[in-house]
């Protein structure tokens, strides 16, 4: 299902999403919010998959194309 978004979202952009979600979910599990638990699960897939709908809209894009 997910293999035939565009991806948008590099290398360096994806480890600080992945560092982001985990920090959002720890903390949300932490202090009991919902909301940050959710932050960080939409933060976890744009870096897992590597697409970020966001980035689309404003047509942004932090994958290196030519590596």
């Amino acid at each position: 299902m997910f293999q035939n978004l565009p991806k948008n979202v590099g290398p360096m952009d994806r480890n600080i999403r992945l560092a982001a979600a985990g920090v959002l979910i720890l903390a949300g599990l932490m202090t009991g919010s919902v909301i940050l638990d959710i932050l960080g699960l939409i933060v976890l897939a744009t870096g897992a998959i590597g697409f970020c709908p966001a980035y689309t809209l404003f047509k942004f894009d932090t994958l290196n194309k030519g590596n």
